[in-house]
């Protein structure tokens, strides 16, 4: 089933400001950055996407396997060979943090290396995308570098996460 577009976008805006003899000085600061793909496995373009809203309990853990068993919105297995966008994002009422990354078997490292971890305070999230001219993306291994660790930092709540993966088969 062909995917019929994704899009991932990030905005930043800031603005200075300091009080001046005969006014106000400002000075403006913004990045932006955006990314659409097409259907297919090149540069540019990516054919897979998982979506989910999960909840992990005190303590809890869980390795996404991104190679064959994660399931699209349609209930068909996912292999992703090369991620093109990641957002994950914490939900802002969890008491705990979700933390990403260093799966202790098989661990997907080409985004964060083998035991890298970024860690999502109640609110947080973290988006990743890889240009639309870049065909290589993050790449995943099956059966080797394949697992997306998250993690609920303690042991006294539950934590919610969304996660919105985009990615090509090949």
């Amino acid at each position: 089933m062909p995917l019929s577009g994704a899009m991932l976008a990030v905005s930043a805006y800031a603005e200075l400001s300091t009080a001046l003899d005969l006014g106000t000085g400002k000075a403006p600061q913004s990045l932006s950055r955006q990314m659409s793909l097409k259907n297919g496995t090149a540069a540019g373009q990516a054919d897979r996407v998982f979506s989910d809203r999960r909840t992990l309990a005190a303590s809890a853990t869980e390795d996404l396997d991104l190679a064959g068993v994660l399931l699209d919105a349609f209930g068909s297995a996912i292999t992703f060979a090369r991620i093109k966008g990641l957002v994950i994002a914490a939900a802002a009422g969890n008491t705990n943090n979700v933390v990403v990354g260093a799966a202790a078997s098989n661990p997907w490292a080409t985004l964060l290396s083998s035991t890298g971890t970024v860690t999502l305070r109640p609110g947080a999230f973290l988006a990743v995308g890889t240009g639309t001219a870049d065909a290589t993306g993050y790449a995943v291994t099956a059966a080797t570098a394949d697992l997306l660790k998250i993690a609920n930092s303690a042991g006294s709540t539950s934590v919610t996460y969304d996660i919105h993966i985009i990615g090509a088969s090949a």
